[in-house]
């Protein structure tokens, strides 16, 4: 029964690691077209900026994930 409840957590920790992921690109994204929308001319730096900020988010989602994976062991 032990063990069930560890992959429970395991599970609930992998999907809280993806739904953060998400929302912390949504309003990454948002504020970046409002930064373009009230900036136009500095769209290519915003949007390097932004490219750079959501790889970072992948990858610590990524290994959320990886460590909740690896907790199911």
């Amino acid at each position: 029964m032990e063990f069930a409840m560890h992959g429970s957590f395991a599970a609930v920790g992998a999907g809280l690691a993806v739904i953060g992921a998400g929302i912390g690109i949504g309003i990454l994204a948002a504020s970046a077209l409002t930064g373009i929308a009230r900036q136009p001319e500095e769209t290519k730096r915003i949007q390097t900026v932004m490219l750079i900020a959501i790889a970072f988010i992948e990858g610590i989602s990524l290994f959320a994930l990886a460590i909740c994976f690896l907790a199911l062991k």
